[in-house]
């Protein structure tokens, strides 16, 4: 029978799993692992396979079965952390934002690192004023398709290709000119290094967005950069708090709470899986940013009472010592294979959808009737309910990164439209939704989807009245969420006395055990020896235990006797 058990066993370790790893260029990495390989492994033959040595910026990225995104943990089995079922599909991304992309060593790491941020241009993570976007989007078009030919670049050439969720004429027109006139003569690696230097200076430069609310019911992005905390509201920034001035975050269930010198900031996620995503996101990023040397990391528990809560610990390097690392590199540039753009209409990619202006209003309104019901259950798993409480204090906003600015200037405008990115409402990070669904999904969350500067003509139109209608009656409908949330603070309490209850139970059983056996043991202390004389322990010795000690030596040979048959 043991044999049999062992061999069991060993046949699921030999087991082989299929994963796919879809890269930040489309193409995708298919390779198999064994039960028991570590996420590490899978990271290093992917690092090998893109010929990536500054690899401590990336990481690998996977969505469970409930549609919640998880960073791949390096010490841990991969297997056991893919609830799903095999063969296994994630995404190679970037997790830590380089503080300056231009001072990376390696000519690859910028390439992918340029490749990522693209991606955060068109799904709306990175967003910007309507000049940025012209110019960023010129630089890639240097980068991908080289110099301005009109020979094979006819008027209105930049209309074919997709770097939005949305362009304009007008739009399109800046990015031409710009194109022409201003970046002729720029190599891809050029023009790839200047899209960076851009990038870096906007305010939402390495945002990975995640969707809550606040105490009053509020929508809000929350997100953790290479220079801090950051909560997005609408079209601005109303929170900056430096790695330094972060003195704790802390989650429980749904609430997560980040504590700064002065205030705690408190905001609700959709489900305690995101909250604990969120909180996890957070200690990687304050520990790369912040410390010094990866010494330094320690353990981080999610509550101050050891019964209860998360424990935690980061274990890549910090920041400071993967730019030591880096400086020391000596090798020939690896050769990088570009892939160049594709126009829209015969590669709908990624990063080459299809013009919103090239669908029929018509047609888009009736999609967005048909499909109504599908993006109100989206947004409803993206903000959960909104919980009623005490504000938690006034914002604290910097202009740039250099802290807290005067009382008249609390939020940072960072873009002309609301903050409202796609890939954070609908629930996978491979976006391999159709560019219309994406778009809706952003109407019927209370955002425009034009990045330039048309908000006032497009809030008359009937669909964005249809919203605003439907919206009106959604909060006709909740006018008992402040007893909800109230009853919620009410259970939360309950459960916390229980466990508490319980541990204490369990505590005072564990002592009584101990003090049993040290007295029925051969110890010879004044202590135990009162006690032994008791009348007590001597009925308790003769009744209860020694039977008890003989049934229990009676199964141990008998289980014995079986192994060694067998």
């Amino acid at each position: 029978m043991l044999s049999r058990w062992m061999s069991g066993s060993s046949r699921n370790l030999d087991r082989e799993y299929n994963c796919t790893v879809r890269l930040l260029d489309d193409s995708e990495y298919t390779c198999t692992i064994q039960r028991d390989a570590k996420g590490q492994y899978l990271f290093d033959l992917l690092c090998h396979h893109l010929n990536l040595l500054e690899k401590d910026y990336f990481g690998i990225r996977f969505v469970d079965p409930d549609k919640q995104r998880h960073w791949l943990e390096f010490t841990k089995s991969v297997v056991k952390q893919m609830r799903a079922q095999p063969p296994f599909t994630m995404c190679f991304r970037v997790k830590f934002y380089p503080t300056d992309p231009a001072a990376l060593k390696e000519e690859i790491t910028r390439y992918l690192v340029f490749l990522q941020i693209k991606r955060d241009l068109y799904h709306g993570r990175l967003l910007c004023k309507t000049s940025d976007a012209a110019l960023l989007a010129a630089y890639i078009l240097q980068a991908e398709i080289g110099d301005y030919d009109p020979g094979k670049h006819p008027e209105g050439y930049s209309s074919k290709f997709q770097f939005f969720p949305k362009h304009s004429e007008k739009l399109e027109r800046k990015i031409a000119e710009i194109h022409k006139s201003e970046l002729s003569g720029q190599t891809p690696a050029t023009s790839e290094l200047n899209f960076l230097r851009k990038a870096q200076t906007l305010e939402t430069y390495g945002v990975d967005p995640h969707p809550c609310k606040d105490v009053s019911g509020n929508a809000a992005f929350l997100a953790f950069t290479p220079f801090g905390f950051v909560v997005l509201q609408g079209n601005k920034r109303v929170h900056f708090i430096k790695w330094n001035e972060v003195t704790k975050m802390k989650f429980e269930g749904k609430t997560f709470y980040l504590y700064e010198k002065k205030i705690v900031l408190t905001y609700f996620a959709p489900t305690p899986e995101a909250c604990k995503h969120l909180w996890k996101c957070g200690i990687e990023n304050q520990a790369f940013y912040k410390l010094e040397k990866s010494s330094q990391v320690r353990t981080v528990s999610s509550s101050n009472l050891f019964f209860k809560g998360s424990r935690f610990r980061y274990s890549g390097r910090v920041a400071k010592e993967v730019m030591e690392s880096s400086a020391k590199i000596k090798r020939e540039p690896p050769e990088i294979h570009r892939a160049g753009l594709v126009p829209s209409r015969s590669c709908p990619s990624i990063t080459h959808g299809p013009r919103l202006s090239s669908v029929p209003r018509t047609r888009r309104r009736a999609v967005h009737i048909s499909i109504m019901e599908g993006l109100e259950s989206l947004r409803d798993s993206a903000h959960s309910t909104p919980v009623r409480s005490a504000s938690h204090g006034d914002a604290f906003v910097a202009p740039g990164r250099s802290g807290r600015v005067e009382s008249s200037e609390r939020v940072a405008v960072i873009a002309d439209e609301n903050y409202s990115p796609a890939d954070s409402v609908l629930p996978t990070p491979v976006a391999e939704h159709s560019l219309e669904l994406m778009l809706l999904s952003r109407q019927a969350n209370g955002a425009p989807c034009s990045i330039e500067e048309e908000k006032e003509s497009e809030a008359g139109t009937p669909a964005a009245a249809e919203a605003e209608e439907a919206g009106g009656e959604l909060r006709a409908l909740c006018p008992g969420a402040g007893s909800l949330a109230q009853a919620e603070q009410v259970n939360k309490f309950v459960l916390s006395v229980l466990r508490l209850l319980l541990v204490t139970v369990g505590l005072l059983f564990v002592l009584l055990l101990l003090l049993i056996v040290l007295t029925e043991s051969d110890l010879d202390t004044a202590f135990f020896r009162d006690i032994r004389q008791t009348p007590e322990f001597e009925q308790f010795h003769y009744q209860y235990f020694c039977p008890l000690r003989r049934w229990f030596a009676c199964k141990v040979r008998a289980v014995v006797n079986l192994l060694i048959d067998t």
